[in-house]
C-alpha cells in the first residue's frame, strides 16, 4: 500500500504528476483553450492542481506522514469510528472509480480519431494491462511504470507540437490571441457575471485536489515527511510544464482554417467534437507517424493516471473497510490478497463504466464536487480543530451532501432542487441534430459555501452534543454513536490485541487515539494523541490495556 516507505525524491516526483497528468488533464486542457468564449482563462486545472499540491505540501503532507498513517481514511476511522470511516469511503471510492472511468473514456474518443480500431476492445486491453502489472507489483509497479509513462506523454505531444504548428492551415499562435481570426481569442476572458463561478471551480480545483487517497498513498511512501512535502512541490511543478504543450495544441485548434485539411469544412465545434481537440489536430494537423507518437502520449496519460486510482481504492478497501471493520486480525498476505481482488473488480467496474454509461464525466464531475464538499472540511477537522467527534462528522456529511445535491448538475441532467441567489435558465445548441436543450446554471459559489457550511456543521454539532452530555441534560446512554462518553474504548482495546497477536505491525502504523479522562471540557474530550504535532505516538496505552 505505501510501498515500504521508501519512495525515493526522483520516482516520488514522477508518480505524483502523472497521477494528476491524466488523459483528462491532457484532453480538458486543450478542449477549454481550444472553446470560443472560454479560452485559456477557463482551463483551470494546470493552475488549480498545482496550486493544490503546493498547498497539499505546506499544511498535509507532514502531519499526515508524521503519524504514520497507512491510508487517508485512517485519520477519520480513529477519530470519528469505524462506521464513519466507512461512511466517508463512500464518496472517496466513487471518486477514484469514477476518475479511472473517464480517463478510460478519453482513451477510447482519442482512439476512434487517430487509429481505425474497435474501441471497446483497445480501452478493455489497456485496462488489463494497467490491472496487470498493479496486481502484481502494487505501489511499486505503479510508481516505476509512472516514470516510463511520464516520459512518453512529454516526448509524444513536445514531439507533436512543432509539426502542428507548421501546418500551412494554421495562423500563427501569437496573432490569434489577440485578434478574432477563425473564432474569439483562445485567450479567453471572464465576464463579471461568471466571476463567482469561476472562483467557485477554481476553490474546487485547489482545495477539493487535496482529499485523495491517489495523492496521500504517494505522501505516506514517502521515506520522511520533508520528503513528503518535497514530492508535492515537485509535482506542482512537473504538472505546469506537462500542460504546457496541451495549451499549445488547445490554441493550435483555435488558429487553423479546417476546410483547409483533411478534417473538413466545419470546424470541430460546429461538430460538437470540441472535446476531441487534441486527437483531432494531432490526426489532421500531423504526419501520420507523429500522430502516432501523440496517441501514445494520451495512451500512457491514461494508464498512469488509471492504475493509481485503482491501486487507491483498493487500498481503501483492504484496510479501513476490510482490516479494520471486519478481519482486525487478519494476516499481511491475506490483506494483500484482498487488495488484488479488489483491484480486479474496482479496475472492471472503472472499464465497464468507459464503455457503457455516456455519462462518466458527469459521474466524475458530481463525485469529485462531493470530495470537496464533504471530505475535505472533515480532513481539516481530524487534523487542525480540536474537539470534533462523530456527531458533528454526521451533520457536516448530511449538511455537505444535500447542499451539494440540492445545485443540481447539468451533466447528468439532474435538476436542482435549491435554486441559489443569481441562478440563470442556459440552453445548449447540439450543432449537427439542432436540438435545444435547457438546463440551469448556478453562478452562486455553492459548492465553496457547501463546503464551509459542512466543516462549521461539524464544529458546532460536536461542540453541541459534548456540552449536552457533559452538562447532564442529555442522559449517557443516548450516546448511541459512543463518541463523547466512551470514546472508542472498544476501538482501542482491539487496537491493542491487534499488536499483541503481530509483531510484524509497529505501533507508528497504528497511531492509536488514546483515551483521555477529565473533568474540563478540553480535558474530557480533546483528543491530544490525533492532534499532537509530535509525530509517533507512545506505547503507553497498549501496554496498559494489557
Amino acid at each position: 500500500m505505501v510501498g515500504g516507505r521508501d519512495i525515493g525524491l526522483f520516482v516520488g516526483g514522477f508518480t505524483m504528476t502523472a497521477t494528476w497528468v491524466g488523459g483528462g488533464y491532457i484532453n480538458g486542457t486543450a478542449e477549454y483553450v481550444y472553446l470560443p468564449d472560454y479560452g485559456l482563462a477557463w482551463a483551470q486545472a494546470p493552475f488549480g492542481y498545482a496550486l493544490s499540491l503546493i498547498v497539499g505540501g505546506l499544511f498535509f503532507a507532514k502531519p499526515m506522514r508524521s503519524r504514520g498513517y497507512v491510508t487517508m481514511l485512517d485519520p477519520f476511522q480513529q477519530l470519528y469510528g469505524k462506521r464513519m470511516g466507512g461512511l466517508l469511503f463512500i464518496p472517496a471510492l466513487m471518486g477514484e472509480i469514477f476518475w479511472s472511468a473517464a480517463v478510460l473514456s478519453a482513451l477510447g474518443a482519442t482512439l476512434s480519431v487517430i487509429v481505425d480500431i474497435n474501441i471497446n476492445m483497445s480501452v478493455i486491453i489497456s485496462a488489463l494491462i494497467a490491472i496487470f502489472y498493479t496486481l502484481v507489483g502494487g505501489l511499486y509497479s505503479v510508481a516505476y511504470t509512472d516514470v516510463v509513462q511520464l516520459f512518453c506523454i512529454f516526448l509524444g505531444l513536445w514531439v507533436s507540437v512543432p509539426f502542428a504548428m507548421s501546418n500551412p492551415a494554421v495562423t500563427d499562435i501569437g496573432i490569434t490571441a489577440k485578434e478574432v481570426i477563425y473564432q474569439s481569442s483562445w485567450l479567453g476572458k471572464i465576464v463579471p457575471e461568471d466571476k463567482w463561478l469561476w472562483a467557485d471551480n477554481f476553490c474546487l480545483l485547489i482545495m477539493g485536489g487535496i482529499p485523495w487517497q491517489v495523492y496521500f498513498q504517494r505522501v505516506l511512501s514517502a521515506s520522511s515527511a520533508t520528503y513528503a512535502q518535497v514530492l508535492s512541490f515537485l509535482a506542482a511543478f512537473g504538472c505546469l510544464v506537462m500542460a504546457v504543450p496541451s495549451v499549445l495544441i488547445g490554441a493550435i485548434g483555435a488558429s487553423t482554417d479546417w476546410n483547409q485539411t483533411s478534417y473538413g469544412s466545419l470546424a470541430p465545434k460546429d461538430k460538437d467534437e470540441s472535446d476531441m481537440i487534441l486527437p483531432i489536430v494531432l490526426q489532421h494537423l500531423c504526419p501520420p507517424y507523429i500522430s502516432f507518437f501523440g496517441l501514445g502520449a494520451v495512451s500512457a496519460a491514461v494508464m498512469s493516471s488509471a492504475d493509481s486510482s485503482i491501486l487507491s481504492a483498493s487500498s481503501m478497501f483492504a484496510r479501513n473497510i476490510y482490516q479494520q471493520t471486519f478481519r482486525q486480525l487478519a494476516s499481511d498476505s491475506e490483506i494483500v490478497w484482498v487488495m488484488r481482488c479488489t483491484i480486479f473488480v474496482f479496475g472492471a467496474a472503472a472499464t465497464a463504466m468507459a464503455l457503457l454509461t455516456g455519462s462518466v464525466y458527469g459521474l466524475w464531475y458530481l463525485s469529485s464536487d462531493l470530495v470537496y464538499v464533504i471530505i475535505f472540511p472533515q480532513l481539516l477537522c481530524v487534523l487542525f480543530v480540536k474537539g470534533t467527534n462523530t456527531y458533528g462528522s454526521v451533520a457536516a456529511y448530511v449538511f455537505g451532501l444535500l447542499l451539494r445535491i440540492g445545485g443540481g448538475e447539468p451533466y447528468l441532467k439532474l435538476p436542482p432542487f435549491i435554486y441559489y441567489p443569481g441562478w440563470v435558465q442556459q440552453e445548449r445548441v447540439h450543432h449537427l441534430t439542432g436540438d435545444v436543450e435547457y438546463f440551469i446554471q448556478q453562478r452562486f459559489p455553492f459548492k465553496s459555501i457547501s463546503m464551509l457550511a459542512s466543516l462549521l456543521a461539524n464544529i458546532a454539532f460536536s461542540y453541541l452534543t459534548k456540552y449536552l452530555f457533559e452538562s447532564g441534560m442529555l442522559s449517557h446512554k443516548y450516546d448511541f454513536l459512543d463518541a463523547v462518553v466512551s470514546k472508542h474504548s472498544k476501538e482501542i482495546m482491539d487496537k491493542a490485541t491487534l499488536v499483541s497477536n503481530h509483531d510484524n505491525i509497529t505501533l507508528a502504523e497504528m497511531a492509536p487515539v488514546r483515551q483521555v479522562l477529565g473533568a474540563t471540557l478540553a480535558g474530557t474530550f480533546t483528543n491530544n494523541e490525533i492532534l499532537s504535532d509530535d509525530g509517533e505516538s507512545s506505547p503507553e496505552p497498549f501496554q496498559n490495556e494489557n
